[in-house]
């Protein structure tokens, strides 16, 4: 018998679960994801995810009705991407989102789009900003990755 890893993310949060399937749906379509990404001073994004063209999206990852209905800074996010998602599981009761705002349904290992976020695009300084704070944000965690000795100390 042939052993596996075990999934990293067996005892993850629901959120961090529904953001890695997120991820790798989203790289079926070519865009690149990076996790809790701060675009502004208060705010930090589950998932920024940059397009083959540049485009910026951000999903929100919602683990229940009441981690929505707590969430007030949804809407600063706005002005930070292209296109707006939710991502929830099967269970969440879909009539709570915003129905001007994208869908998606995920689990650990998957995810699809279910409705489309409409398309207000950056202007081109935000989205040059934007794609600098992502490369950035994950240039800093492939370091922490490298060296995580250097990480812990907090010099990254």
């Amino acid at each position: 018998m042939e052993e596996h890893d075990p999934d990293p993310l067996e005892h993850a949060l629901p959120g961090v679960k529904l953001a890695r399937g997120v991820s790798r749906h989203l790289l079926t379509h070519n865009f690149v994801s990076v996790h809790e990404l701060v675009p502004s001073p208060g705010l930090r994004v589950d998932v920024m995810a940059l397009g083959p063209k540049g485009e910026v999206w951000i999903i929100e990852c919602k683990s229940g009705p009441a981690d929505f209905l707590t969430d007030h800074k949804w809407q600063n996010y706005l002005e930070w991407c292209d296109r707006f998602f939710w991502a929830v599981d099967s269970d969440f009761p879909q009539e709570l989102l915003p129905e001007d705002t994208g869908l998606i349904l995920a689990d650990a290992y998957d995810a699809e789009i279910i409705r489309s976020a409409p398309e207000t695009r950056l202007s081109a300084a935000r989205r040059k900003a934007m794609a600098q704070c992502f490369a950035r944000h994950a240039a800093l965690r492939l370091q922490a990755l490298r060296d995580p000795h250097f990480a812990r100390a907090g010099r990254i």
